[in-house]
């Protein structure tokens, strides 16, 4: 079949010209007169929107799930641990949503793609605020909530790849991994907004009253923001290599793009891409989610205490993203990604310790030193999993890699140190499951090859070299 280039454009099916010879415009510049800023700010927006939506469950599953969904069963961790369960099940949705949202990326574009999964989700996080409890429904409550929380999951599967590949597309060559950054710190705001409206409800209400019905506010708010974030993507235009690789598929009348060609074609890349998201995904959720039930359940610590600390860790983590971003650009992709992954094994060592000491300020500083670290690997992802893939592929290659993986990474995290932390009243089963975590990931970043610097059209004119479209080194 077909190969898909940008920067090999058919002349004819027999006569390929590249973009120096016909002297266009290089996609970086194109994206400079486009507006490369509004083009980030319009990714970021909408991943604002639809993170707040994912995180404001995590939260509240910590929070409220468990005790509203749930019957009681004498133990606390129960209900946080059943409520995990349904939290888990947003995760085994996304890859399905990667792989559906992927397919209609490569073909049809990322931008229409992007305006479907923030309506999906807005509409699904709303409804999630009506659910009576079950006091009220017994079972049937959390079997509609777990329904909505697939639902969620299944559209956010498709949203990470798009939005970072709308930038990451437009992106010069040099600072691809500086820019690319910006939708990844969108995700920390996102999760900012969650917890400053549960942190405000939880304040302003008494206990039963936030438990009753203060945290259903955070839940319909979605449906004003989601508004915001589709308005604005409605004004961002598709990267240009996208649209010459789209406009040789259809020339061509090829079929040679999505999940089933990038599995076929390029199975290492997405396993590099999986092994790069493992320790990743663990870590976040094992600092921003379980950091909180370890806290509340053996030290009896505040909500609101809780819900304080993480809104300033988050803001921290915003503010780094982006110059972790551009050490991505000085550095390499490999040196930054190792840092992350080797000093992240080492976290729960000391966090732990830090939040047995009860004190205000050394928790929040453990939560942020977590989020920190964890920008070394998260800020990176972007720009590196994006040059693994050719534009034909790329949203399906980059969906795969990173929700296929959060099924055993994210989604087990909180469920799983919930669970030993049931069984043995110790953080170490989850520290030692985090060094493993961190080990893997280091393995899959030695495995990569160094792609600082690299353009995209050299990455699909490989592609094309290795489909025997053009003549090696042409």
């Amino acid at each position: 079949m077909p190969c898909i280039t940008a920067r090999v454009i058919v002349d004819t099916k027999e006569n390929y010209m590249s973009v120096d010879q016909r002297s266009a415009t290089p996609p970086a510049a194109a994206a400079k007169g486009a507006g490369l800023k509004k083009i980030v700010a319009a990714s970021m927006v909408g991943t604002v929107v639809e993170w707040y939506e994912f995180f404001l469950y995590a939260t509240a599953a910590t929070l409220v799930f468990g005790k509203y969904f749930f019957p009681a069963t004498g133990n606390e961790l129960d209900g946080i641990i059943q409520a995990f369960l349904t939290y888990a099940v947003g995760f085994v949705a996304r890859p399905l949503g990667g792989i559906v949202f992927g397919q209609i990326g490569d073909k049809l574009g990322r931008k229409p793609t992007l305006q479907l999964t923030i309506v999906i989700i807005g509409v699904s996080t709303f409804l999630m605020g009506c659910l009576p409890g079950f006091a009220e429904l017994g079972y049937l409550a959390p079997a509609l909530l777990v329904f909505l929380r697939f639902i969620q999951g299944f559209a956010l599967g498709g949203e990470w790849g798009g939005a970072v590949l709308l930038v990451a597309e437009h992106s010069p060559n040099a600072s691809r991994g500086f820019w690319s950054s910006w939708p990844q710190a969108a995700v920390p705001v996102g999760n900012l907004l969650a917890t400053l409206v549960l942190f405000i409800m939880s304040n302003v209400l008494s206990a039963p009253d936030f438990l009753g019905w203060g945290w259903r506010v955070a839940f319909w708010l979605s449906a004003v923001i989601v508004f915001v974030g589709y308005y604005i993507r409605t004004h961002v235009s598709e990267a240009p290599i996208f649209l010459e690789a789209k406009a040789q598929l259809e020339q061509e009348q090829a079929v040679s793009y999505g999940v089933r060609e990038v599995i076929r074609k390029y199975p290492k890349g997405i396993l590099q891409a999986m092994g790069l998201r493992f320790a990743e995904n663990i870590m976040y959720y094992l600092v921003v989610s379980f950091a909180i039930v370890y806290l509340k359940s053996v030290h009896k610590y505040d909500t609101s205490s809780l819900l304080l600390a993480l809104l300033i860790a988050h803001v921290i983590h915003f503010l780094v993203i982006p110059q972790v971003g551009r050490l991505v650009d000085s550095w390499g992709r490999k040196p930054v990604y190792l840092v992350g992954a080797i000093s992240g094994a080492a976290w729960p060592f000391f966090a732990f310790p830090m939040f047995d000491t009860r004190n205000p300020a050394i928790i929040v500083l453990a939560v942020t030193i977590g989020l920190c670290l964890h920008a070394f690997m998260y800020a990176g992802q972007p720009a590196l999993m994006s040059e693994l893939f050719p534009t034909r592929m790329r949203y399906a290659g980059v969906s795969l890699g990173s929700q296929v993986t959060s099924i055993f990474a994210g989604s087990l995290a909180p469920l799983l140190a919930t669970a030993w932390l049931k069984d043995t009243g110790s953080w170490l089963p989850t520290a030692i499951y985090l060094v493993v975590a961190c080990a893997i990931t280091t393995a899959a970043v030695l495995s990569l090859k160094e792609t600082k610097g690299i353009a995209l059209e050299d990455v699909d004119r490989a592609d094309a070299e290795r489909e025997g479209l053009v003549p090696a080194g042409r």
